[in-house]
């Protein structure tokens, strides 16, 4: 069974977007609440958003299937990345909103979650392993950047409106210090969007785990308000605001590779 797609580039980039995909197996659906069935914590249209990236050489790793069957960004263990606050698990059971996820009684159990890991999750971190190893072992570095986004309002999980770009660097730790002071220029070289570093979103399980800029592996996370390239109430494609929003995030990587470099 085909659970993710790999594009290889020729550049020292990795694009990992772990929350695109929407699909659910035979017979899960039934499973679901009425609003869950609508997968409505989808990272709604990333890839569509970064396909221009192909033409910058980068690598760009998709998954097929939703992160209700299991979140490809949490570690398998399921600890909480971010302790005290709200969140969502390994395979959640609490929607973005606060609602269920499943009808009453039909939660996963641990076997059904060891099973997921094994079937979705590992399949896609072996993948990214491979791809950063070969990455980095063709160019000697190799940057992974994480394409993530999110309603820009969302209570259950933080206060008032999201910024528009939402960096994340583990708090430094998972890339250079040249490599943030640099997208953090960028971000402030411009006035059409707002942004923060290290905020709510500090970096997921992947960019915590696989930035090691010590030894040729520099990790990025970007979360992005929604409402800058799509309705967030229909999840219709916005190509006007789209546009604008691809054209930064392409600013961004290419002033990320250059530090790469």
């Amino acid at each position: 069974m085909t659970t993710f797609t790999l594009h290889q580039g020729s550049a020292p980039l990795l694009i990992s977007l772990p929350h695109d995909g929407s699909e659910l197996p035979p017979g899960f659906a039934q499973r679901l609440t009425d609003t869950a069935q609508r997968v409505p914590d989808t990272d709604w249209h990333v890839s569509r958003l970064y396909d221009f990236a192909r033409e910058l050489g980068a690598s760009i790793l998709v998954p097929r299937y939703s992160r209700y069957v299991v979140d490809l960004n949490r570690p398998p263990d399921d600890v909480s990345l971010y302790p005290g606050q709200n969140t969502t698990g390994l395979c959640p059971t609490v929607q973005f909103s606060g609602e269920p996820v499943y009808l009453a009684g039909m939660e996963p159990d641990a076997a059904e979650i060891a099973q997921r890991v094994q079937t979705y999750w590992q399949p896609y971190h072996g993948a990214l392993r491979a791809e950063l190893d070969r990455l980095r072992a063709g160019h000697g570095r190799a940057l992974l950047w994480e394409g993530h986004s999110i309603r820009s309002v969302v209570p259950f999980l933080f206060e008032g409106r999201l910024p528009d770009f939402n960096i994340g660097t583990a708090a430094g730790a998972s890339c250079s210090p040249a490599l943030q002071a640099r997208l953090e220029s960028v971000l402030a070289g411009q006035n059409e969007y707002s942004f923060v570093v290290n905020g709510r979103f500090k970096g997921g399980h992947i960019t915590r785990h696989y930035g090691r800029p010590a030894e040729g592996v520099d990790a990025v996370q970007l979360e992005l308000a929604q409402l800058n390239y799509m309705d967030e109430n229909s999840f219709a494609y916005a190509p006007a605001r789209a546009g604008a929003t691809a054209a930064l995030i392409r600013r961004l990587l290419q002033a990320a590779l250059e530090v790469a470099a």
